[in-house]
């Protein structure tokens, strides 16, 4: 059984859907925040569809399929007694989440390991102490957050917590020892319902997704989900490196090169006449001559890239991405500028250009 902290979109065409695919295993739900979702997918007997819709290989894609996976929707705030309960199932070897950055954080009101913790670290850490409590062995935390090192970070705040709690020095180390906390990097957009389908209206928790999906396991050992778009590494940092300076930084270039020009979203960039093969240059020429030998198949996952941004089911504007800009160039676009200038003893054109550097 697996444990999911989470009822939102992301997780609901992600792990939940891989899940369904695989015949993995089966999932409970807690929701936390408000308590209409959990009661939709129970009033659903969990069932529920994604449209996985986009361009890949070159061609457009648009297929739906069906989710089984999810046994019950729990919600915290009133049925805390059974997210325990849960906690004490001897079949649980599972926990995952995806509360948002956000998530990760601890509140001051929980003082103590009594009623409903508030935050997600002090959740989770009720439910192992449950667990230990039971005698039953630990289990593999797997957090989804798009937060790098998501796995060691989220065992710190749940030992702090634990301190704060003064739980035992034996728990300590069964929390340390005895749970997996487990490093891995989620990669889908997942836009929430389509905009035109046949189950529109039929079905309340329709889902739209693109074809993409990647999922990275920092594990040395083997991962029991086995899904095409899972991969294990011992270390993942290279992963999370390609996935922020080619998607993550082509977004940032559009917001310095196309937005200026009126454009507005990923798509009409990149079927601009001017914009798009402007990007297809800055990617091949600039961006992953930096990266060769330093990640897997970077010119692979570039092609992918650009066909993810031809998604005629999607609209991502620029402005959207265009948030916090200048922090996200310091880490998307400038790393790639200054060691392009190292390795290669010279300029890279296009990123001197719209990083204002000539």
């Amino acid at each position: 059984m697996i444990l999911q902290f989470g009822a939102g979109n992301f997780l609901r065409a992600f792990v939940d859907l891989f899940v369904s695919q695989t015949g993995f295993d089966r999932i409970v739900v807690v929701q936390s925040t408000g308590i209409e979702r959990a009661e939709a997918l129970n009033r659903a007997d969990g069932k529920y569809h994604v449209a996985i819709q986009g361009f890949a290989d070159g061609r457009v894609i648009d297929e739906t399929q069906e989710v089984t996976s999810i046994r019950e929707a729990l919600h915290a705030g009133t049925q805390w007694d059974r997210v325990l309960d849960a906690a004490r199932d001897l079949d649980l070897r599972w926990v995952v989440s995806n509360t948002t950055e956000a998530g990760f954080a601890l509140d001051d009101a929980d003082t103590t390991n009594e009623g409903v913790p508030r935050s997600f670290p002090a959740k989770l850490l009720a439910v192992l102490l449950a667990r230990l409590a039971a005698g039953l062995p630990g289990v593999m935390v797997l957090p989804c957050e798009l937060i790098e090192h998501n796995g060691s970070r989220l065992r710190d705040l749940v030992l702090e917590q634990a301190g704060r709690w003064q739980v035992s020095q034996e728990a300590i180390v069964w929390l340390k020892d005895g749970c997996a906390w487990v490093n891995n990097l989620v990669d889908r957009i997942v836009p929430g319902p389509p905009r035109e389908h046949p189950l529109l209206g039929k079905d309340p928790l329709l889902l739209s997704a693109e074809p993409f999906a990647f999922w990275a396991i920092e594990t040395t050992g083997e991962f029991l989900l086995k899904h095409p778009a899972i991969v294990t590494a011992p270390d993942i940092t290279p992963y999370y490196l390609r996935k922020v300076r080619i998607l993550n930084g082509l977004h940032s270039a559009l917001v310095c090169h196309a937005m200026p020009m009126g454009i507005e979203t990923v798509r009409e960039a990149v079927e601009h006449p001017e914009v798009g093969p402007w990007l297809e240059r800055l990617l091949i020429e600039e961006i992953i001559p930096v990266l060769e030998g330093r990640v897997e198949d970077p010119a692979g996952f570039g092609r992918t890239t650009l066909d993810r941004f031809r998604n005629p089911f999607l609209e991502h504007n620029l402005s959207a991405i265009a948030l916090n800009h200048e922090a996200k160039v310091k880490v998307r676009l400038l790393p790639t500028y200054e060691e392009y200038r190292s390795k290669f003893g010279k300029e890279p054109d296009l990123l001197s250009a719209i990083l204002g550097r000539r």
